[in-house]
């Protein structure tokens, strides 16, 4: 393999940074140890610039190139975005209704016998006539009032993780240095 440039981010198996690498764990480096690589990433990962810098932290992130394309957002250097779980909200919901289907015809029953729900109370009157015989009517689809659907889910949060598994991604501290086109 190649002398890495310096700033280089490669893929790593093992569980330590080797010889002249660092973990991209967004620790904070002195930059008067490593000019060169500060010279490429300054504080765009963090550092106060003055004595600091920082190293990208990608320990649980997924990399994603800068810039823009035709129908994406446009990023930058350093931009952090996305969550592992996300609560959904009104908004986000894909526009749709809750469809019901319905006689046309007016009920002539007080409702089953055998349902504790909607059948006539012991010692009471019966309630409004708003079922039908099954088969004497034709059904028509109808929509729903919004204060008849009770809203689903608790607002809890759901996994937004993509499969993934785990490795470090390493930075070279040293090496050669990138000359731009």
């Amino acid at each position: 393999m190649s002398d890495p440039f310096v700033g280089e981010i490669r893929l790593f198996g093992g569980n330590y940074a080797p010889a002249n690498w660092a973990l991209c764990d967004g620790s904070l480096r002195q930059i008067s140890e490593y000019e060169t690589l500060y010279t490429l990433i300054g504080t765009t990962y963090g550092g106060d610039g003055v004595s600091t810098f920082g190293l990208p932290s990608l320990a649980g992130r997924v990399p994603l190139g800068q810039g823009t394309g035709p129908g994406l957002t446009a990023r930058s250097m350093g931009q952090i975005g996305g969550e592992e779980q996300h609560s959904l909200n009104s908004a986000e919901l894909a526009s749709h209704t809750h469809g019901v289907v319905a006689a046309t015809v007016a009920g002539s029953l007080t409702g089953p016998t055998s349902d504790a729900i909607t059948a006539t109370p012991t010692g009471g009157t019966a309630k409004t006539s708003m079922y039908v015989t099954q088969g004497t009517s034709t059904m028509v689809p109808a929509a729903m009032s919004v204060a008849a659907v009770k809203p689903f889910g608790d607002n809890q949060p759901h996994e937004n993780m993509m499969p993934t598994v785990c490795v470090n991604y390493i930075i070279s501290l040293y090496g050669i240095y990138p000359t731009q086109n």
